[in-house]
Order: structure tokens, then sequence, then C-alpha cells
């Protein structure tokens, strides 16, 4: 097992920086700290943790451009998202700095009791194990709440975006959060896995793959341990005759392209009505081709590089297997190391990767249906369930298929995204639990009866 770290650019394929794995001695005294620290935080007033969520945000916007600049060295982003991932962060902790108070008081029922109400008490020491894809972001709606609630957080983000761990620890601690509030460990999958089972970690939070999920769920379960996870996710886009293409073609575009490609939530399986089959192809392909790819430094580049040059390989083979049984090459599809062209993929049926899979990259599958029926049935066919965009004039028709789709999330005449004032998360193999919104901010607490007589 390598006992370093390398972070590497994916777009020069040169070494950013070199860190070492933490020893398991280190990774014990955080462990105890982080419990240790549990004890004072969770008696702090929530306005003192309020307070420090607003100089958070404001240490947020004075490096803005730094931390931007990091992310996209680590993973490859282009730099105009790197600093809209920044400033939805800072949104995140405006929504919780003003409103955590009032989500996290006491709830007061009406009993037989003298008083009776529910005390949303925190666990303790929670886990987080999080991705590349959104470095500061995915990281942040996790802690924010978390802390809030009166935990203490320890974080194992992605190897390759080691920088981007440190950092946000830096922040945490140069605003005034008590040492061992939040801290970044540096360790291999046997010791996160060690961590788990350690009495200390009252739960977990996962944003990852399916197969990590499985995974961490199995240990976690055997624990008896609350477990969040955000899995991966197979979003269909369903275009029907009478949607507003000029009014929301751009939109679709960013639906799929977003990030690369690289995003749980993307648009990955376009499903199109035939009588706007041909139209949708053609304004969405001209919009696909006119991306500008190039250094994710640059600020107009709008394509950047996959985040490894690994992940590639799999999106390459997932793409010719799709290939070999009928899929056709639209436009695109060329590859260099860790940069993967635009794609564009026709005649796609359901027994192909880019229809059955997670496609997580720049690769877009269009299906042709006869009808809204078969567009929706489609839609859910599926092992994910993250989330459904549709887009119709038909408003209220659409709203009527709500209950027919399993999704965490339902969009109309927009792609889905997060938003810190709506719950997030999915089913099925998309995973369980909620983040953001006040279900965040409740996940990782103990909904504790209080009944005085």
């Amino acid at each position: 097992m390598a006992k370093e770290i390398k972070t590497k650019n994916p777009y020069t394929n040169k070494t950013i920086e070199t860190y070492r794995y933490f020893t398991s001695e280190e990774v014990s005294e955080i462990l105890l700290q982080a419990d240790k620290t549990f004890q004072i935080w969770k008696i702090k007033p929530i306005s003192t943790r309020t307070d420090l969520i607003e100089k958070v945000a404001d240490n947020l916007c004075d490096n803005r451009e730094h931390f931007a600049a990091l992310i996209s060295k680590e993973m490859g982003k282009p730099i105009t998202e790197s600093l809209a991932e920044i400033d939805k962060c800072i949104f995140l902790c405006d929504f919780y700095a003003k409103n955590s108070e009032a989500l996290l008081a006491d709830a007061l029922i009406e009993t037989d009791a003298q008083e009776s109400f529910i005390s949303y008490d925190p666990l303790g020491v929670i886990l987080a194990i999080m991705p590349w894809n959104f470095p500061f972001w995915q990281v942040l709606r996790f802690a924010i709440p978390t802390l809030t609630a009166g935990n203490t957080v320890i974080l194992k983000h992605a190897s390759n975006v080691t920088g981007c761990a440190l950092a946000i620890q830096e922040i945490f601690e140069n605003v005034g959060y008590p040492m061992g509030c939040f801290t970044t460990v540096l360790a291999d999958h046997n010791t996160v896995e060690e961590l788990i089972k350690n009495d200390l970690v009252k739960a977990v939070s996962l944003t990852g793959s399916e197969k990590a999920g499985k995974k961490v769920g199995e240990i976690a379960g055997s624990q008896l341990k609350k477990l969040v996870l955000e899995l991966g996710g197979n979003n269909a886009c369903i275009v029907l005759n009478d949607a507003d293409l000029d009014t929301h073609i751009d939109t679709m575009v960013k639906a799929r392209m977003l990030n690369t490609g690289q995003s749980c939530i993307a648009a990955k399986r376009f499903i199109v009505e035939a009588g706007i089959y041909e139209q949708f192809l053609e304004q969405f392909t001209e919009k696909v081709a006119n991306l500008r790819s190039g250094d994710p430094l640059e600020e107009d580049s709008q394509i950047g590089t996959l985040a490894r040059p690994d992940l590639a390989d799999i999106l390459e083979e997932q793409v010719k297997i799709s290939i070999e049984k009928g899929a056709n090459i639209h436009y695109g599809n060329e590859r260099n190391q860790a940069y993967y062209q635009p794609t564009i993929i026709t005649e796609v049926t359901t027994d192909m990767p880019v229809f059955t899979e997670e496609t997580f990259g720049p690769v877009a599958a269009i299906i042709k249906v006869d009808d809204k029926e078969e567009a929706y049935k489609l839609a859910s066919q599926t092992s994910f369930g993250l989330g459904t965009m549709i887009f119709t004039a038909d408003v209220e028709d659409a709203k009527k298929h709500i209950i027919h789709i399993e999704d965490g999330a339902f969009f109309i005449n927009e792609m889905v995204k997060s938003d810190p004032r709506l719950p997030f998360g999915g089913t099925k193999n998309s995973g369980y639990g909620r983040e953001l919104s006040k279900e965040g901010l409740l996940a990782f607490t103990n909904k504790k009866t209080v009944y005085i007589k």
C-alpha cells in the first residue's frame, strides 16, 4: 500500500503536490480530539455556531479565486465553474447562518403532559467520505449543517483533491472553530474501515459510487450506525413534442455537460418524443459542437478534462460496448489521456451501457420514442433514482406523473440541481437519506422526545 498521495493536474499531467498518509497513531489522536471537542461544542449556543458560519462565508469570499484555481488544478473543472462552486458554498453558508436557529428549535407538541417537545440533540463524531467532482461543495453541504447541529466532523476526501481537503480544514480553523471540530484525515481504505467501526464515530455520510456505498453500508450496518448515502445517478431528460427548444436547449446542454459531465445528477439519457426528435438533435448538436475545450484555468474554457485518465478509460469502454451493440456516434468521441470530447450517441437501446449504467463524462445518449407514455416508461427503466427532468409546455400534465417517478427529484423545464433550501438525495441504487434544507440539518441528530408532568 502506497504511503503517500500525489495530486496531479489532469490537464498537464504534472504533479502538484505530494502528501504522506497519516499514521494510525495520528488518526487515533484526531479521533480522540474530535470526541473531546464534541463534548464542549455540543453545548455551545446555536448563535455562536451561526456566527462562525458567517465567517466561513467571508473566508470563501476573500479567497474565492485562490480556492477556484485549486479546484481546477486538482480535478480539471473549468475555472468559471469552479468560481460558481465557491459562490454556491457562500449561498449555502448564508442559508444556514440565517435559518439554523429556527430549524433547530425544540418542536413543541401538545399532549397530556405539562410540557412535551422534541429536542434535536447532536450525535457526536460524524465521518464524511467525499468525492472529487465538487470538492468544496460536496464537503461543505454536509459539514455546515452537521457542525451547526452540534456534531464534530472527520473528513476522508478523495485523494486526488487532497489540497482542497486541507484547505477546507484550514478555513474552519482560521475562522475560529475549536480544534477538532473539523479535521481531514489522509488515509487509505483500511484506515477508513477502522474509523467506521470505531465506537467514537457515531454515523457516516458518503457521497460516491454505488460500489463504495454498498461497501460502506455493509460496514456501518454491522455496527448499527446511521448512514446517509448519496450515490450515482442515471438521470433521464424527457423532451416532449411541445417543449420550447429555443428557450430550454441551453439548459439541456448544461444538464449534460456541466463539470465536463462529471455529475451524479447530470442528464445522461435524453428521451425524445418522435415529433421533436430531429429538431432537438440538430439544435443540441450545434450547441455541443460549439463548446470550447481547453485549459481549465482559461476563462473561456467550457469543457475541461476528466479528473483522471482511468475515468476516461471507463467511459471509453462504455461507449465502445454500446457501439458494438448497435449505437451510432452522431458527434465526437475523440479521446486524449484524461480529455474526452463531448459526444452524442444515437440509436441507443435499453441493453447498452450508455443506457443502463452511469456515464461519468460528457457523453449524451439520445433515445427516440413514439409517444409520451413510452418516454415516462423508459425514464423509470433504471436501477438509479436521483432525478428526472421533463421539458414540456403542459406543466399540469407533467405534474400528474410526479407520483409515478420514484426518484428523489422531479424537475419540470429545468435541469436537476441541488439547492440549500430543498432536500437532496435519491432512491434505489442512488442511495438514501437527505442532505440540505431542514432535513440535512437534522440528519445527524437524535430526535429526542421530552415529556414533563
